[in-house]
């Protein structure tokens, strides 16, 4: 059995905060659960998958977020409590239906969703504020400040859900999602598994007018539960000099900012949960107590505008309030909060100096780190094939002389904005936008443009969002070449199977999977598809090349070589990697330490006493790459395995 498993209430465990959410929707009784991978919402469903056949649930990696909600509320409609994980970016894809579900109403079984915001884009193309959705679609919102409350508050969304046939949707952020901490436990609910969808009720929003005075009127009721609700908690003076309102994460800070400075017996802090609809009427009461508000939250001034909303409404019982936040340049607009920045935002606003570390011990620790540590800037992993992709494409488009170029989207593949992949990709937005973009390019001919355009996206990638791209170039004849880099998993966000792979999310394999054909799906368009190994760069580079010159519509190249990481988990190391240092010149060479200036993995390093690459055999995965794009030949490989 399982930590995250057992009916043990009263026990406390240390957590992980998706863990928590896990247990909390657990303790819940949850049946059914979807997702997408997403950092930093990844771990919800891998958790729950393995714990699928103990507590006999249903789990799923979805294609994407959009089929993953639809499919969480059909099993919602069949009366079991269910659940749908995403990050920020993934409300995106999924709001269309959101956008509909809102007025339609779910249940009989709750329906809860959990959206894990990224403040900083730590794993992601942006650092969106999902809380807008839910005040933009009227979705409940509920917002854990730490782990108990990532818990308790999962356990309560499946009960207001239910109650009201509502969606409700919980907002964790980084630091809650991968943060750990003590949480105790309660009791572990049955729930029903039995599911049936009663053929006596038509799920649709018509009359919408009707459809929606109905969601007002359950949001009338929800906001008259926030107002007295015990997530929403108030620490400090009666009377306080500076009232500091706050949520999520940026609770955790302000609670320490005010132990740094001394400031309990002046600084009172209201955490606000509950965060829509908003409990206006709880604010205002703690607002007539002070003069001074401070707003503290991550990332856009959601709470501060609702702040400020309350007070506009209820000015003649508070009076006169001055406030402090992003707004007004107290607390920064972007990126994520700490400590340190909270604490120096209360300082300034209670007029007190505070310097958190000494300047000149900081200035000393950042001399020794440039002494004593190697600057490594974002990288691929030793042997990762998109390394060896971009490297054959690069040499392919220059061959080819007429500018060509890729574009693409978020993913490990992302690198190739930079040093690390050549430069090479000029465009990056939301999954699949390469192929969108290329689409678009690809009819640009008639206009004079005789670049080769091609676009490149990963395996999960492809089945998430790419194929309704491909369907548009098929139909319209647009000419582009479509590169999926397939490495057989969704590796950026913890190696996830998806809709490609021979497994899934409860680690069903065999029969029970069903892995789709990323060929046969292309070559159903009328594209033409050819299977690339990217560590045969000659190969690779002239199959390249040789399709670059072919105008006529779609072409796919599909550069298949598994994840490094699952290769070595595997023992699959395909050569052993040698440096002959006789032949290996360095700066006499004439190749300007191609290896290790250039191509730059990490596996090979230049030894400055010696003068000459090396191999570091810790980190090699023996992918061979580096042996065929040596121009001396300095570099060898040895089979170990077939490829």
């Amino acid at each position: 059995m399982s930590y995250l498993s057992k009916d043990a209430p009263g026990e406390v465990h240390l957590l992980m905060g998706n863990e928590a959410i896990v247990r909390g929707a657990i303790e819940a009784g949850v049946a059914f659960a979807s997702a997408y991978p997403g950092n930093p919402s990844s771990e919800i469903i891998t958790e729950l998958g393995k714990l699928s056949g103990e507590l006999g649930i249903y789990v799923e990696w979805s294609t994407n977020e959009k089929v993953a909600i639809e499919a969480a509320a059909g099993a919602s409609y069949a009366g079991l409590r269910s659940l749908c994980a995403m990050k920020q970016n993934g409300i995106n894809v999924a709001s269309d239906f959101l956008s509909n579900a809102v007025l339609t109403g779910v249940g009989p079984g709750g329906l809860v969703l959990i959206v894990a915001d990224d403040p900083g884009g730590i794993s992601s193309s942006n650092e969106e504020d999902s809380r807008y959705f839910s005040r933009l679609l009227e979705i409940p919102l509920l917002e854990p400040a730490g782990f108990q409350e990532a818990k308790d508050m999962t356990k309560f969304a499946f009960e207001l859900s239910e109650e009201m046939g509502l969606i409700v949707m919980v907002r964790s952020v980084t630091r809650v999602s991968h943060g750990r901490s003590n949480v105790v436990y309660d009791t572990i609910q049955q729930g029903n598994k039995t599911a049936h969808f009663d053929t006596n009720r038509s799920i649709m929003a018509f009359p919408v007018g009707y459809t929606h005075t109905l969601l007002h009127n359950k949001l009338d009721t929800i906001k008259e539960k926030f107002e007295e609700s015990d997530f929403n908690t108030y620490e400090g003076p009666k009377k306080p000099e500076l009232l500091m309102i706050t949520c999520g994460a940026a609770h955790l800070y302000a609670r320490e900012a005010v132990d740094l400075l001394g400031l309990e017996k002046k600084v009172g802090i209201l955490k606000v949960a509950t965060t829509y609809p908003f409990p206006d009427e709880l604010i205002a009461r703690h607002m007539k107590n002070t003069e001074k508000v401070m707003v503290t939250e991550e990332i856009i001034p959601f709470l501060e505008s609702a702040v400020k909303e309350a007070y506009a409404t209820h000015a003649g019982d508070i009076g006169n309030v001055v406030f402090f936040g992003k707004t007004t340049g107290t607390l920064p607009r972007e990126n994520e909060l700490n400590p340190d920045i909270v604490t120096n935002a209360l300082a300034q606003v209670m007029g007190m100096e505070y310097t958190p570390t000494d300047p000149g011990y900081m200035a000393e620790v950042v001399s020794k780190s440039l002494t004593h540590a190697p600057y490594r800037s974002l990288t691929f992993c030793a042997g990762c094939p998109h390394r060896a992709s971009y490297w054959d494409i690069k040499r392919a488009l220059k061959l080819d002389g007429r500018d060509g170029f890729l574009v693409g989207d978020i993913g490990c593949y992302t690198i190739g904005l930079g040093p690390q992949g050549y430069g090479i990709l000029r465009s990056v937005h939301a999954m699949g936008s390469g192929s969108g973009l290329a689409t678009g390019l690809g009819q640009l001919n008639k206009f004079g443009m005789d670049q080769p355009v091609l676009a490149v996206c990963g395996d999960s990638t492809f089945f998430h969002s790419v194929v309704p791209s491909l369907v548009n170039a098929a139909h319209q004849k647009s000419n582009f070449t479509m590169v999926v880099l397939d490495n057989s998993a969704t590796a950026m966000t913890g190696a996830q199977p998806h809709s490609g792979s021979k497994t899934d999310a409860m680690g069903r394999i065999g029969d029970d999977v069903e892995a789709l054909s990323i060929e046969k799906i292309c070559e159903s368009l009328g594209a033409k598809v050819r299977i690339l190994d990217p560590f045969d760069v000659p190969g690779t580079t002239q199959a390249v090349y040789e399709t670059i010159q072919d105008e006529d519509g779609i072409k796919v190249l599909i550069m298949r070589q598994e994840c490094c990481l699952y290769r070595l988990k595997q023992d699959d190391q395909r050569f052993t990697v040698r440096v002959d240092e006789e032949k290996c010149l360095g700066d006499e060479c004439g190749c300007n330490r191609l290896c290790t200036r250039v191509f730059k993995c990490p596996g090979i390093f230049w030894d400055r006493e010696h003068k000459v690459a090396r191999i570091d055999e810790v980190i090699c995965t023996g992918c061979g790459v580096c042996a065929d794009i040596c121009p001396e030949g300095a570099i060898t490989k040895e089979a170990i395995h077939e490829a």
